[in-house]
């Protein structure tokens, strides 16, 4: 679904159907997080979605401020369910679920 700031984000939730005006982020609710629209501006997940759609990657958000008197911002982390390893890189992955064709291997192919 498209979000506030225009993304297209899987964990967005819209409901404006005769008249409602409900909107939710289920990846914030999840963890126990509140949500606000102008959170989905510099949020990175619409992002790390679409470079990764990886099945076993689980995307953990926190609320973070830059400053005291700025607004909450979303940081993301993230783990791997197959290798049970923190993903440094989202937009990437663990590496190991999806290894890369030998085409884009550089140095000594294994045999």
């Amino acid at each position: 679904m498209i979000t506030p700031a225009g993304k297209e984000c899987h964990h967005f939730y819209g409901d404006y159907f005769r008249g409602r005006h409900v909107e939710e982020c289920r990846l914030l609710e999840a963890h126990d997080l509140k949500w606000t629209p102008d959170m989905c501006n510099t949020c990175p997940v619409p992002e790390i979605l679409q470079a990764n759609a990886c099945e076993h990657q689980n995307l953990i958000p926190r609320l973070e401020k830059p400053l005291f008197f700025l607004k909450s911002q979303v940081k993301i982390s993230a783990h791997c369910d197959k290798c049970a390893c923190n993903v440094a890189t989202p937009e990437i992955g663990c590496g190991q679920c999806h290894p890369l064709p030998s085409v884009f291997v550089v140095g000594p192919q294994p045999s």
